[in-house]
């Protein structure tokens, strides 16, 4: 595109521009207070909306559409799944493995509810549906597949990532807030809450979290392994859906959605990954920096969605679309308080299971270290890796039932 300081053919300049703008992003939001609470998320697609407004980068390249979407985010998946042993899961995440899922079927039912709720007022809300879904079983990684899976608008896909992002700062508020309400601690079991409030959290617990978020090593041979088995992984799945979409016929209804939901490469990127990954457990835990990595694929790709963002669709989206969010917000937590006071699960597990379904599960584990509920963070750090497996399941099937 012509009339840009960086041409569309100019792949290497917007290579740098890209790469710079995301590790600006992940520095200030782990350095400054400001960019925290909006979120490295935020700091990057709106760095790349400005960019495109001031006519620095063109709002389409080669770089940006084939490249970050063909390659980048496929990536990116398999990577984020390495550790996802489900026979671990299953065996030490406990009963907060239990409330998580009631959780993702509450999600899962918002989605249909929000959808029809909201139908006619806003453009691709099928393909927004899906999006979320994925999003708020499992977390970026299925926002992101869902995106390219459904073909979503980078406009619609950018007006979401704001309105998402403002609803998950107001509903951490909530979680933080709800240990210190009188009807919770009442109605609900906290042991966590009154271990903490009894002993104070330790030295030896601070020293856990500053260790949880450092610096972890990692070899030449674990970004080579965890690159060379990632994109083997999306070869082989590509492959493996491509055939079966064209021998699957589409004859009726339950047909064509078996067709979409097999011959979806996303659908089997994360089939392959899990069974490698549960299979293949041990091999798979001397493999350092999957999380690292794959984070920062993320981070590239919502870089590239705040490029084509039009600012005025955002702000004339962004309103429902908070609305559309906060039904799906407001229905998993009707879900994890009322199924988890039936079931008599601690007021722990169900924030925990809560906000790992919400928010995945780097947030999970951040509320359970801040709280000092120091038991629950190992299988928060589970059943929200669990969530990357299962949200692209639940999200392909909301998008293909809706129509996106």
């Amino acid at each position: 595109m012509s009339g840009t300081l960086i041409s569309a053919d100019n792949t290497w300049g917007l290579m740098a521009l890209t790469c710079g703008w995301v590790a600006f992003s992940i520095y200030a939001e782990q350095t400054w207070t400001w960019a925290s609470k909006v979120s490295g998320a935020i700091v990057a697609m709106v760095g790349a909306m400005i960019m495109t407004n001031l006519k620095i980068v063109p709002t389409s390249a080669v770089w940006f559409d084939d490249i970050v979407w063909g390659y980048v985010v496929p990536m990116a998946i398999p990577i984020l799944l390495f550790q996802c042993d489900i026979k671990k899961i299953w065996k030490e995440s406990g009963r907060l493995l239990i409330i998580f899922l009631i959780g993702s079927i509450g999600t899962t039912l918002s989605a249909f509810i929000a959808f029809y709720l909201l139908e006619g007022k806003v453009d691709n809300l099928a393909g927004v549906a899906a999006m979320m879904t994925g999003s708020y079983v499992g977390g970026g990684v299925n926002f992101a597949a869902m995106a390219d899976a459904f073909s979503v608008p980078s406009e619609t896909v950018a007006a979401t990532v704001v309105a998402d992002n403002l609803l998950m700062a107001c509903y951490f508020f909530v979680l933080i807030a709800i240990p210190g309400i009188s009807f919770f601690r009442k109605n609900y079991t906290h042991p966590h809450l009154d271990e903490v409030e009894s002993v104070g959290i330790s030295d030896e617990q601070k020293t856990m979290a500053a260790s949880f978020w450092g610096k972890k090593p990692i070899s030449l041979m674990d970004i080579g392994l965890n690159i060379a088995i990632s994109v083997i992984i999306v070869f082989l799945s590509t492959e493996v859906a491509a055939i079966l979409a064209d021998i699957i016929p589409k004859g009726n209804p339950v047909l064509a959605m078996l067709n979409g939901l097999l011959g979806n490469k996303y659908m089997m990127i994360t089939t392959l990954t899990m069974l490698i990954a549960t299979f293949g457990s041990k091999q798979m835990e001397k493999v350092s920096g999957s999380q690292e990595i794959g984070t920062y694929l993320i981070y590239l790709f919502l870089f590239v969605i705040g490029i084509p963002a039009s600012i005025g669709e955002i702000l004339r989206n962004a309103p429902l679309l908070f609305v559309f969010c906060g039904i799906m917000v407001a229905i998993n937590m009707l879900f994890c308080f009322g199924f988890g006071k039936l079931f008599k699960f601690s007021l722990e597990d169900i924030i925990i299971a809560s906000n790992a379904n919400i928010g995945g599960p780097t947030t999970a584990v951040a509320m359970a270290i801040s709280k000092g509920w120091i038991k629950i963070v190992g299988p928060a750090m589970l059943v929200g890796t669990f969530g990357y497996v299962i949200g692209n399941y639940f999200g392909t099937f909301v998008g293909q039932f809706l129509g996106a």
